[in-house]
């Protein structure tokens, strides 16, 4: 009898064990989710951003509403200090651009570590174009070369923040081919996108989805794409290796949650947003908007910040951004 006794009390012991175990293992969002834009408003972020919160809200993926919230002060700075410091990090998840590598780096009082971040998933890689106004007389790439090197500083690139993605490529092109373009930094890719149309400034290198719009009215011009390949949305757009430099320079698209998130949470936020890439009208976004790249989640993410993260170290240090 003792020996039954104590089989019975260890099995109970077992199930109790394996029913707390599985409790664990199957985190659901008690209250409304925290969807941080590190961006301004009519951006590529946050036209990503609130499409997700849509294709989730129509196919009932979560149990509670993604609230999206832009914070773009401090090229992220702003997102990253409140993703960081996040009092639930279970409820906080934030879209990233690159300025999660390069704004820790050029504000190490901040304190960022973007390895301590949740690696939720990578929706996709955003392309770069070189854009300007159809008034601007410019129709092909050596013409704006022509036209930026005669008109020195008084070329004026409009550009997302300071020290991060159109900054990079606009630093670039100054180095490579011998220009002094002005660099002004907004708040988000939209705004740039409206001032390019409404001629305040004389070129940009929005994301397509930033300036697709006034693409398709006629009002802007794609010169170059910044990618190893031609976007098919832009057949007869060549790439700057076409103009005989190695370059291709692309921005991630991911989820990322905060530091601390629970294991639990990690995998459930990773699989929501794998079933929002498999969607039918994420898949159709990425089509229209010529972003590229598959999902990608968990280690793998991890390993990629950790490249990336080198990456811009090296690029930031060259354009003497960082010592």
């Amino acid at each position: 009898m003792l020996i039954v006794r104590k089989l019975t009390l260890g099995l109970i012991a077992l199930l109790a064990s394996l029913a707390v175990s599985a409790a664990h293992a199957q985190f659901e969002p008690t209250k409304p989710i925290d969807f941080v834009i590190m961006a301004g408003k009519g951006g590529g972020a946050d036209k990503m951003a609130r499409l997700m919160q849509s294709i989730v809200e129509k196919e009932e993926l979560a149990s509670r509403p993604l609230v999206p919230v832009n914070k773009s002060g401090g090229s992220g700075a702003e997102a990253l200090v409140a993703l960081n410091s996040a009092t639930d990090p279970d409820h906080t998840i934030m879209v990233t651009l690159n300025s999660f590598f390069t704004t820790p780096l050029r504000q190490p009082g901040l304190g960022i570590d973007i390895m301590t971040f949740a690696p939720i998933g990578r929706m996709a890689e955003d392309t770069f174009v070189l854009w300007v106004h159809k008034n601007e007389g410019v129709n092909s790439f050596e013409e704006f070369l022509a036209e930026a090197k005669a008109r020195g500083s008084g070329w004026v690139m409009g550009g997302t923040g300071s020290a991060q993605e159109d900054q990079i490529i606009t630093d670039f092109l100054n180095d490579t081919f011998g220009l002094e373009i002005k660099y002004i930094p907004y708040k988000g890719g939209g705004a740039v996108a409206k001032d390019l149309a409404g001629e305040q400034i004389d070129s940009s290198v929005n994301n397509p989805s930033e300036a697709l719009g006034f693409y398709e009215s006629g009002d802007v011009i794609p010169l170059v794409a910044f990618t190893s390949e031609r976007l098919p949305m832009f057949p007869d757009v060549p790439t700057l290796a076409e103009a005989g430099e190695d370059f291709a320079y692309y921005m991630q698209r991911a989820v990322v949650g905060a530091p601390g998130m629970s294991d639990e949470a990690l995998a459930y936020y990773t699989d929501l947003f794998a079933k929002v890439y498999d969607s039918a009208e994420w898949q159709q976004y990425k089509a229209d908007k010529s972003l590229l790249g598959d999902y990608t989640s968990g280690d793998d993410l991890a390993n990629y910040w950790q490249v990336q993260r080198d990456r811009h170290e090296v690029i930031l240090k060259a354009s003497g951004a960082i010592n």
